[in-house]
């Protein structure tokens, strides 16, 4: 009886813990039915509030035995639970990521270790050689590279003839992907992580040049196949595509006969074709191999009388071998080994031709980043740009470089026509009557009925002179270059569908330029963005009509560090309301480096060069002599080219503008490349800041020794600096420092480091910039308030205000000083005004 009634206090006792512990909330139990019920709100409502929480328990009579507590705490751990799902997630596909690339990389150990095999064992041969026969001539034998010999012809209409030539393309192939039979020599380029690009090798000292790459990529190998083969997709240079015969091999593969053009990238050069066979098959393995490789004789050309305009080249065995990943995702190899015939271009552009870095970057790595940016807009990481869709921002760019490129090529077939000019022109001018610029949604968009496109050309050497740092400069200081006039023709020609440069309306061009981003690819190697440049109407009843153009450009190779990377900046006309298949002419500069050499010290301090010039103050054209001439070692060609839509009444008129406006670009290109030419910035050499002025070092004496004058305290907080340290510690100055002439519209003639950053803008940009131009209207108002004191008295302190920038950005400051700059031989004498804005930042 005892034991029962102890039972019996035991089970209330634990009942009552157990009822304590629900009352908490922490131990319930629900029933399939509340769980249904509590997940189809969940879906709705992840978070749901405590009114929310007390109406489902009022709709739910299944739940009213809960309480509110216990059903906010259900939601927690449910949040919780989801949280960690989504990480365990990532984490096995970061996992699945990092296997993946842990196997390529111990591959990539092996095929390295079997190279270092063969060199060692080359190298004892070598060895035992010397021994033996000291005379012998061993120059044959220092190339340890395993070459391919030239293919014999063979009947291409045989199919037993043609496979035995794919089984040999694939060995070969297939030698150098995962092989020795070429000596790669990796590039930088593998960063770590799951997310790693690529590993990057070029070959050396083979026969032709070749380049490999091999990266994951997280699409299926039939899907990478399929964008790979239609190479006018990605490969920019590639004008069309042809496959004339395919027929399926005995192993249930595919054999494709096809004929491919490739662009010239200058004028200077012809473009190339490749007659070739493509095997596509599957290994025992499960990995996917296309290969490819050129068939000897003329094969077929879809228009033999363009035939004048191509150079055959040769493909050696090249291609893509595209393996599985287990959890998805691909491994795959890229191998592309040409014979770019470099013998039928100029001396000049020979590197360009044989250089295995330029063919790394134009089509192996731009293979694998087009690949992986596919992948990216395919999975959702991709940000749209102003709603579009990437496959449409993608379009455009692919539009705009064809475009430049059928520009600069002028083939025949598509109805290009030189016009007869001296032998010693410079500027080439091509006509194209038959241009079709139709726009499929809005007939009205479309440009048939213009008398054609009229494009100007050139192609010029530029010596020492960063393509990046160009192409950043020309992007970002349009007013350097343009003549806007002439780009407002050229929008209006599209717009209105004839020449409208006579008629336009009276419009004066501020110069400054908003730019707008749409779109970027993963490596931002390439930017698609919008260009406003702002006009305003002279004519008073025009006064509220807006005259900004609008240009639709890409810029790419503005980074410095990327191998052997073309520098572009191609741009149209578009209309502001920038349809998707609007008509686009584009026109633009591209810049190829030559000859830059891996390693040489000249080059790599070449190569850190940015637009502010910090390394000196000259911007006048400087000249090399001697030695200094013939040991630059970074030669660029810059192409330009620029279309005109005309009416056929006013071609002549057209062709005259056109050749005198690419001229007059030409003439600020090089300008501004001698400016910015480390050859043409050494102020140890005397360097003038502009014409008139004292060096750059007596100019920074006047500044400090004038401002402690007037002020009574040093600018540089010592009075012992003197000399190149003076001028050192006033360029690095925390402060902007400006100095602007005393003409009746000043204008900059010295700013220091913080100074052009400031304004956004070089030293060469600098001297057109006014006074005026940096203020807004109240800081205009204060300076011509305080303008009389600083003339009479010598300095005037401004008070805050906002200032522009040249990239239309505002810059706030706590204050300005102003003071008169006193030439050291004459005090009485001002060489001009100094200003320094004190703790300014962009707003």
């Amino acid at each position: 009886m005892a034991m029962a009634v102890a039972q019996h206090r035991g089970e209330s006792s634990s009942s009552g813990s157990i009822d304590k512990h629900l009352d908490g909330g922490k131990y319930v139990r629900y029933t399939a039915e509340q769980v249904e019920a509590l997940e189809r709100v969940y879906a709705e409502c992840p978070k749901p509030s405590s009114l929310r929480r007390q109406q489902l328990i009022r709709e739910c009579p299944i739940l009213s035995n809960i309480e509110p507590k216990q059903i906010k705490v259900w939601f927690q751990n449910r949040r919780c639970r989801e949280k960690q799902r989504k990480e365990a997630s990532r984490l096995q596909t970061v996992n699945r990521k990092l296997s993946a690339m842990n196997k390529l990389l111990m591959e990539e150990n092996d095929r390295l270790q079997k190279q270092v095999s063969q060199l060692v064992c080359e190298n004892g041969f070598m060895r035992q050689q010397l021994h033996t026969t000291p005379g012998a001539n061993t120059d044959a034998s220092c190339d340890s590279v395993v070459t391919t010999p030239q293919h014999t012809m063979r009947d291409a209409n045989n199919p037993a003839g043609l496979l035995s030539i794919a089984e040999e393309t694939l060995t070969e192939f297939l030698s150098k992907a995962t092989g020795t039979a070429v000596d790669w020599v990796q590039l930088p380029g593998m960063k770590p992580g799951p997310d790693s690009v690529g590993i990057f090798a070029i070959s050396q000292s083979c026969s032709g040049v070749a380049a490999r790459a091999c990266g994951l990529v997280s699409l299926e190998p039939t899907k990478i196949a399929e964008i790979l083969k239609d190479r006018p997709s990605w490969f920019r240079e590639c004008r069309s595509l042809e496959v004339f015969t395919m027929f399926p091999a005995g192993n249930g593969g595919t054999i494709e006969l096809v004929y491919t053009q490739t662009y010239a990238p200058t004028t200077l050069a012809p473009a190339r074709d490749f007659w070739t066979l493509r095997y596509t098959s599957s290994l025992d393995n499960g990995s996917l191999v296309v290969c490819e490789r050129s068939l000897s004789g003329s094969g077929s050309r879809p228009n033999p009388a363009a035939a004048a305009q191509f150079v055959r080249a040769e493909m050696l065995p090249s291609g893509y071998l595209i393996r599985p990943c287990d959890g998805g995702g691909s491994i795959i190899h890229i191998v592309d080994h040409l014979n770019l015939e470099a013998w039928s271009v100029p001396e000049v552009l020979r590197p360009l031709y044989e250089s295995s870095k330029v063919v790394a970057q134009k089509m192996t790595i731009a293979a694998l980043r087009y690949i992986r940016q596919i992948a990216q807009e395919t999975s959702g990481e991709v940000v749209y740009g102003l709603g579009r869709q990437p496959a449409v921002l993608r379009t455009f760019s692919q539009r705009l470089s064809r475009g430049f490129n059928d520009a600069v090529n002028g083939f025949n077939d598509d109805g290009w026509t030189v016009l007869n000019c001296e032998g010693a022109e410079d500027v080439i001018i091509a006509v194209n009557s038959t241009k079709n610029l139709s726009s499929t949604s809005n007939p009205a968009n479309s440009l048939t009925f213009l008398g054609g496109i009229l494009c100007a050309k050139a192609s010029m050497l530029i010596q020492n002179v960063p393509p990046a740092v160009l192409v950043r400069f020309l992007r970002e200081h349009r007013s350097e270059w343009a003549d806007f006039n002439v780009d407002a023709y050229s929008a209006a020609s599209l717009k209105a569908g004839t020449y409208a440069y006579p008629g336009m309306r009276p419009t004066r061009f501020t110069g400054s330029q908003i730019i707008m981003p749409l779109g970027h690819t993963i490596e931002h190697e390439e930017m698609l963005e919008v260009i406003r440049l702002e006009g305003h109407s002279i004519a008073q009843e025009d006064a509220f009509v807006s005259r900004d153009i609008h240009l639709l450009q890409i810029c790419s190779g503005i980074d410095e560090n990327a191998v052997g990377a073309y520098s572009e900046l191609i741009f149209a006309p578009i209309d502001e309301m920038f349809p998707d298949d609007a008509p686009l002419v584009p026109s633009g500069f591209r810049i190829i480096p030559l000859d830059s050499k891996p390693g040489d010290k000249k080059d790599a301090m070449n190569s850190n060069r940015t637009l502010d010039l910090t390394s000196g103050f000259e911007v006048a054209p400087a000249t090399t002599h001697g030695a200094d001439a013939s040991s630059s070692h970074n030669r660029s060609v810059l192409t330009i080219a620029f279309q005109f839509p005309f009416d056929s009444s006013l071609q002549d008129n057209v062709a005259v503008m056109a050749r005198q406006y690419v001229r007059s670009v030409i003439s600020s290109v090089q300008r501004v490349a001698m400016a910015i030419s480390p050859s043409g910035i050494n102020p140890t050499a005397g360097s003038k800041l502009s014409p008139g002025s004292p060096e750059a070092v007596t100019l920074a004496q006047w500044i400090c020794q004038s401002y402690s004058y007037y002020l009574g305290t040093d600018l540089l907080r010592s009075d012992s600096l003197v000399g190149d340290m003076m001028l050192k510690h006033l360029w690095h100055h925390q402060d902007a420092v400006l100095c602007c002439s005393l003409k009746s519209l000043p204008v900059f003639i010295f700013a220091n480091q913080a100074g052009l950053d400031m304004l956004e803008t070089t030293l060469v940009a600098l001297q057109d910039i006014t006074l005026d131009k940096i203020f807004d209207e109240s800081g205009r108002k204060a300076l011509f308030a305080d303008f009389a004191k600083l003339m009479q008295q010598g300095f005037a302190y401004l008070p805050a205000g906002i200032c522009m920038s040249t990239m239309g950005r505002h810059v706030s400051y706590e204050q300005a000083i102003a003071w008169k700059v006193l030439t050291a031989e004459d005090n009485n004498t001002v060489h001009c005004l100094a200003f320094t804005f004190i703790n300014w930042s962009f707003v």
